[in-house]
């Protein structure tokens, strides 16, 4: 495999003026900060969900890995990563600046493909759960409200760096009617409003419950209740997209200009 050479410099007209502009040997197309991983799945999905383009101010390319499905990301299934790590050297083959992912049970594989691949890795929006932590008060907590609970085991926590069981609590919503369509891989179609309602109410008993600084939302398709949670809970609330925009800020910085 030939292994584009990523081009950190910003683009302008001043900056590249008289020089020659070459092409990366094997890459087709450029420009695009961030490649994601995505899981093989049919339903709506909606802007703000990490897999729709409409949620990013900047471009993204995405890979559906064929086989992942959700039942095989949940038992965490061993024979998949060779299947992510070919799909990841094909974004690379795009000129990706850095990996991540479309499910947050990808934390299952999250050292293993950041060990492969010579480009920023971060599969989870779990992975922001240490450094939240970090910002809150020693006895506040960061709440997670995650698809599915019965799949938060030790070695997925392990795998993004949170060895410290009295620094989160976790909330699964595989309950809820509205959710079961995701969660089931069933296009049987679900109520977003109704959804809202009950995301932002589970989020609003987490804080009832525990002593909550912040919300962390591990699921790909939660980024589109973000802005209700927050106005249900007054709390800082972190998901896939704030992790996005961390990446893509780190790969492409930009010169800064205006007066003084």
């Amino acid at each position: 495999m030939i292994v584009p050479i990523r081009h950190y410099g910003y683009y302008d007209h001043v900056s590249y003026a008289n020089q020659k502009l070459s092409a990366t040997p094997g890459q087709s197309v450029a420009g695009y900060p961030i490649g994601i991983l995505a899981l093989e799945l049919f339903y709506p999905l909606v802007p703000g969900n990490v897999v729709n383009p409409w949620t990013y101010d900047f471009p993204v390319r995405i890979k559906v890995v064929r086989g992942a499905t959700i039942d095989r990301i949940f038992r965490n299934d061993p024979t998949l990563l060779d299947d992510f790590i070919q799909a990841g050297e094909e974004l690379m083959l795009d000129g990706v600046r850095a990996l991540s992912g479309a499910c947050g049970f990808f934390a299952n594989y999250q050292r293993e493909l950041a060990e492969h691949f010579p480009v920023p890795v971060a599969m989870s929006s779990l992975l922001q759960v240490p450094w939240i932590k970090s910002s809150l008060k020693k006895d506040q907590k960061v709440g997670i409200i995650t698809a599915n609970s019965a799949a938060i085991t030790p070695y997925l926590l392990e795998s993004v760096g949170i060895t410290d069981g009295s620094a989160f609590v976790v909330k699964g919503i595989q309950h809820l009617e509205q959710w079961k369509p995701l969660v089931d891989m069933e296009d049987n179609g679900f109520n977003d409003t109704i959804l809202t309602d009950q995301v932002s109410q589970a989020a609003v008993e987490l804080c009832q419950e525990e002593n909550i600084g912040a919300i962390l939302l591990e699921c790909s398709d939660l980024p589109p209740y973000a802005h209700a949670i927050q106005k249900a809970v007054n709390l800082p609330v972190y998901d896939y997209i704030t992790m996005m925009n961390w990446l893509y800020h780190s790969v492409c910085q930009r010169p800064y200009e205006g007066y003084f």
